[in-house]
């Protein structure tokens, strides 16, 4: 039990150290503000670590992500993004025997 909050502690201390060399090394103000975004919700998920544990909820953040299932998603939606391409270059040059950009809006 001990042993699980020592490593615990270090963990954290361990963390906000390098947050702290991250937002140093972070080049202008207007990007400090997603770090600090980023870096609290992993802050609060590792603040959480100990309760979920005594609950059993304990969560895998490593299992979260499976590379296998993601990249057979990944696969599918450009299989489909690119069908759906080709679908439309067709009806248009059917149509029009070109391409014509009507707008471009950058947000």
């Amino acid at each position: 039990m001990f042993d699980f909050l020592y490593e615990w502690i270090q963990n954290l201390a361990f963390y906000l150290v390098m947050v702290t060399a991250v937002l140093h090394a972070v080049p202008g103000e207007s990007y400090k503000k997603y770090v600090r975004f980023f870096t609290g919700l992993v802050l609060i998920l590792m603040m959480l670590t100990p309760l979920l544990k005594i609950f059993g909820s304990d969560i895998d953040i490593a299992g979260l992500y499976d590379k296998e299932g993601y990249d057979r998603r990944l696969e599918e939606f450009i299989e489909d993004a690119q069908e759906a391409d080709i679908l439309e270059k067709g009806t248009q040059e059917e149509e029009t025997g070109k391409v014509e950009v009507e707008e471009i809006r950058i947000d």
